[in-house]
């Protein structure tokens, strides 16, 4: 079994895979201030609560953009698990080519995401991650990463709005019954929600000026699922994308004992 990992800057997601089948996954916060051991403890609970086995765990793959966790990851894994991790980042094999101008400067999530996506549907691909910052990933019909467009989250736009204006509450993001909110909290999530979707398809719809009217759009991340009922747009929500491409991106890799700094 291989043991994948995605690193957020919010929550930390695991994923127990048996080849290619998908076990378990948990998410957990991103917290900076645990150590290995905290971590690892945390871990083969989880794992010893559904019952599988540590010494099954024979591998582990590591997305993160957080990189302190990154460290102690590493040291865990070792330490639990007695095995080096293959850490993602962008001179690895990884079955798609990275057109961005700075290649090791492109996030490990948004290449997982770019490899998983573009192997179950191929390209021109869009893909969404809804996550402390949304983002727009481009991958090409014939396999390069293009690179894409950030934005501020849903949950980064609500506190900062928040934050910047005193009486502002805090709110719960979901979407409210009508686009004209009758309190100050549904108008929140009225500007906050319906914006997101809207400022959505607008990206969107200019990325396919770009590559092509056919290109396809998938979702990722804690608020794909809130997002994708309020849309036409996204074809597919995939919650454990990133886990995946972390899988894929280790089983081409884990026979190879040299990092290429081209992708082919």
């Amino acid at each position: 079994m291989l043991l994948c990992v995605d690193v957020g800057n919010t929550h930390t997601q695991f994923g127990v895979y048996d080849v290619d089948r998908l076990v378990r996954d948990y998410r957990v916060a991103s917290e900076v201030v645990r150590t290995e051991d905290e971590i690892g403890i945390v871990v083969l609970s989880l794992l010893r609560h559904h019952d599988i086995k540590i010494k099954s765990i024979k591998g582990v793959g590591i997305s993160s953009v957080v990189p302190n966790l990154t460290n102690i990851l590493e040291r865990m894994s070792k330490k639990y698990f007695e095995c080096d991790p293959l850490i993602i980042s962008s001179d690895l094999l990884l079955g798609i080519k990275i057109g961005y101008d700075e290649p090791a400067t492109v996030g490990s999530d948004r290449i997982c995401g770019a490899v998983a996506g573009y192997k179950k549907f191929g390209g021109p691909l869009i893909i969404l991650d809804f996550g402390t910052a949304t983002t727009f990933d481009v991958v090409s019909a014939e396999g390069v990463y293009l690179g894409g467009a950030i934005a501020p989250g849903l949950e980064t736009a609500a506190a900062d709005l928040q934050r910047r204006a005193a009486k502002l509450p805090r709110i719960d993001l979901r979407f409210p019954h009508d686009v004209i909110g009758k309190t100050t909290s549904t108008s929140m999530q009225s500007g906050i929600m319906f914006g997101a979707v809207d400022a959505m398809e607008g990206i969107v719809r200019r990325i396919r000026y770009a590559i092509g009217p056919e290109a396809i759009v998938i979702a990722t991340g804690g608020f794909a699922a809130t997002i994708a009922t309020h849309t036409k747009i996204i074809k597919s929500v995939e919650p454990t994308l990133v886990l995946d491409g972390v899988r894929i991106i280790y089983e081409a890799n884990k026979k190879k004992n040299v990092r290429k700094a081209k992708n082919h």
